[in-house]
């Protein structure tokens, strides 16, 4: 309900701030905090509330098709929480955005660092309480092989992440730290993959042991 009302609210937002928006709405920063992109009113205004709309719908539909859909019941709770995050994350954004192209100037990537902050330390704890499924998570061929696997990938996983959202909240005053935090996400993504094929041959072998 949360989720589904932070998207109604940024339909409602969009109507409100329409007709203040200029004919060009800047919809693309760089690292650097400067606009590298436009997008026409019509297209800039709506864009995002209903791209929160698909998504949320995505997120929404994807426990009833995966074939391992009795899993997401074990963690329901931070399933339906991390819809909520995710959500209100881009509503964040967009309201950044929205504030930028009334007249208001700031550095958005500085303003952008705590939302991705609580974005990763939510998803490093969402990581450590997945269970094995075929679209939220860290799958790998080796993780989806295997529950050990998968648990002992995500618990990694889960502590890089959250490691990643610390970095991430103190780029609200030290920008490069939020290129930090985007470095560790991206090493983190590495690490995980390659530990999960260690740790599964890590158990394969230990299988044959055990038949010889």
């Amino acid at each position: 309900m949360i989720s589904i009302s932070l998207v109604a609210l940024s339909f409602i937002t969009a109507f409100y701030f329409y007709p203040m928006m200029p004919d060009k709405v800047a919809s693309h920063w760089n690292l650097e905090g400067n606009v590298d992109g436009y997008m026409p009113r019509d297209i800039g205004v709506y864009f995002m509330p209903i791209l929160g709309a698909v998504i949320l719908a995505l997120l929404y539909a994807l426990p009833a098709i995966d074939p391992k859909k009795e899993n997401y019941k074990k963690f329901q709770a931070e399933y339906d929480g991390m819809m909520a995050v995710i959500i209100a994350f881009m509503y964040y954004v967009y309201l950044l955005t929205l504030a930028y192209n009334t007249g208001h100037s700031f550095n958005l990537v500085q303003f952008l660092a705590p939302g991705f902050g609580i974005l990763f330390l939510y998803v490093g704890s969402v990581l450590g309480k997945a269970k094995q499924n075929w679209f939220v998570g860290i799958r790998t061929p080796w993780t989806l092989s295997s529950e050990k696997v998968w648990d002992r990938t995500h618990a990694l996983g889960s502590k890089l992440f959250m490691a990643a959202g610390v970095v991430a909240l103190f780029g609200m005053v030290a920008p490069q730290m939020f290129i930090a935090a985007i470095a560790v996400v991206l090493a983190a993504a590495v690490a995980t993959f390659a530990y999960s094929y260690i740790e599964y041959r890590k158990e394969t072998r230990g299988k044959r042991r055990a038949k010889s």
